[in-house]
């Protein structure tokens, strides 16, 4: 029996699945799933795979707007977070809304990591379970800012 033409047929299957996984190398490390084969492969290969992103699990531990004394007008705030993800990710923008004593939203403003930390490169990533502590003064939009809330991106 001749066994190279099969043989040939699963090199070549091998081959076109190794090029589907590196050409969707990207949207497959962006799956949970997939990841540690993505990973593994370009741990072979001279490929790179993005860095993970899921804002959801950044975890607020901590938050605070206070008015600043002395400083009319102006919000000192402060918050820690944490990384609550399997793998490092980049460092998020931080989005900040505030609300009257009527619940309406008076402002928003996103916050960049370049934002609130000092000599950020965009290369630096957040790893598992590392803890942040932000604090930045931001002007009172309205007089009576009542609430707030963080978002992550």
């Amino acid at each position: 029996m001749h066994w190279s033409g099969p043989l040939l047929a699963v090199a070549l299957a091998l081959v076109l699945v190794l090029q589907l996984l590196l050409a969707q190398r990207d949207e497959l490390a962006a799956d949970a799933r997939w990841r540690p084969l993505v990973a593994a492969l370009c741990g072979v290969l001279p490929c790179e795979i993005p860095p993970w992103r899921e804002p959801a699990a950044l975890t607020m531990l901590n938050r605070n707007v206070l008015p600043v004394a002395g400083r009319a007008g102006v919000l000192r705030v402060s918050a820690g977070f944490r990384n609550d993800a399997r793998w490092p990710q980049p460092w998020p923008t931080l989005v900040l809304s505030l609300e009257d004593v009527d619940g309406r939203r008076v402002g928003q403003r996103a916050f960049s990591p370049r934002d609130y930390r000092k000599g950020f490169q965009p290369q630096e990533l957040i790893a598992p379970g590392q803890s942040a502590a932000v604090q930045f003064d931001v002007r009172e939009p309205a007089p009576h800012i009542v609430a707030f809330t963080f978002d992550f991106r």
